[in-house]
């Protein structure tokens, strides 16, 4: 690209063991001025695919998602960062509007509109209805906090919104989500364990049938078919293993791991 026309932006994937989603992931940014993967320790051909396509490969022990991904932010040539996940791919109106939106920046902080797909097709309603996320920002005004789970981009200015969709693929099949699912429950699990949360019968009882509710009823999710019902389900699911989890590792007399 030429620079003088436009403020050019290094893309920051973090990954592991992901060669089922680099390829597409990589190929949905080949319009960016630089990419960089930063890997933990895949053992499948992830690295090799995304040195393939043209991507700067790095290795960093893996410190937890928001740390990874300051990390990454820190890795990038250009202020301009959009930080990505392997499952996720820019569509190409997404593509068309950063590059414009970049020729002038107006704010120092854009959130994108993630489409999530499950079980082959999109979820556009219940919790997954309007996700914005703050993924496109100049690194020396926001910045990824350094949360185990749930990380985000914190700054202190005005964030704004460019038109176009985060294609998220969460999973391949219903069992690599739910697998999914158990891994970032022990990861809440641990985080309400160290900020000593109360967690009682109305957690695991009353919120995973709320969690239900909100989704598939009150956000609409039914509209979006079998679809909407594994994602409202799931929702429930995620809410009881968190809690219920929390309960079992601060119960008295439980061995530590």
């Amino acid at each position: 690209m030429n620079t003088a026309t436009h403020t050019p932006v290094s893309v920051v994937i973090i990954t592991k063991n992901e060669e089922g989603n680099i390829r597409e992931c990589l190929k949905s940014v080949a319009w960016a001025d630089e990419v960089v993967v930063v890997d933990s320790g895949s053992t499948d051909a992830t690295c090799s695919i995304a040195k393939d396509l043209g991507a700067k490969v790095i290795h960093n022990d893996w410190p937890g998602y928001g740390a990874q991904k300051l990390f990454a932010s820190k890795q990038a040539r250009y202020d301009w960062v959009l930080s990505l996940d392997a499952d996720e791919r820019i569509s190409q109106t997404l593509a068309n509007n950063i590059t414009k939106e970049l020729k002038m920046p107006k704010l120092q902080a854009y959130a994108l509109k993630r489409l999530h797909y499950l079980l082959g097709k999109p979820v556009r309603y219940g919790d997954c209805m309007n996700d914005w996320v703050l993924r496109l920002f100049n690194k020396q005004e926001a910045a990824f906090n350094v949360a185990a789970v749930h990380e985000a981009v914190r700054t202190q200015g005005e964030v704004g919104r460019i038109n176009g969709n985060i294609h998220h693929y969460t999973a391949p099949s219903l069992g690599i989500f739910i697998d999914k699912l158990n891994h970032y429950t022990d990861l809440q699990a641990a985080n309400l364990i160290n900020k000593d949360a109360y967690i009682g019968w109305i957690h695991v009882t009353f919120v995973p049938f709320w969690r239900f509710f909100r989704s598939f009823v009150l956000k609409c999710g039914f509209l979006d078919g079998i679809p909407g019902l594994v994602y409202a389900c799931t929702a429930a699911l995620t809410s009881f293993l968190k809690h219920a989890k929390t309960m079992d590792q601060a119960r008295p007399g439980k061995q530590p791991k």
